[in-house]
């Protein structure tokens, strides 16, 4: 659970970072869901690494939502 908690993590990370390009923010939509299944079974695993990267990858993404008007 933890290596699979993580590698959700680092590919919610990716899709964050490709995210904040401009006109490709509706990527975060299909990010965050992502991060958050990531970040269950990193608190499952018990794995502070991934529970981290996971909660990054949500605030960033919620925050990019939030800056372009996709959560309003």
């Amino acid at each position: 659970m933890q290596t699979i908690g993580r590698i959700f993590g680092i590919l919610a990370i990716i899709g964050m970072l490709i995210g904040m390009i401009p006109l490709l923010g509706w990527l975060n939509w299909l990010n965050i869901p992502l991060a958050i299944i990531g970040l269950m079974l990193s608190i499952i695993g018990k794995s502070k690494g991934g529970i981290i990267i996971c909660v990054v990858a949500i605030f960033f993404g919620c925050f990019r939502l939030a800056l372009g008007g996709g959560i309003v």
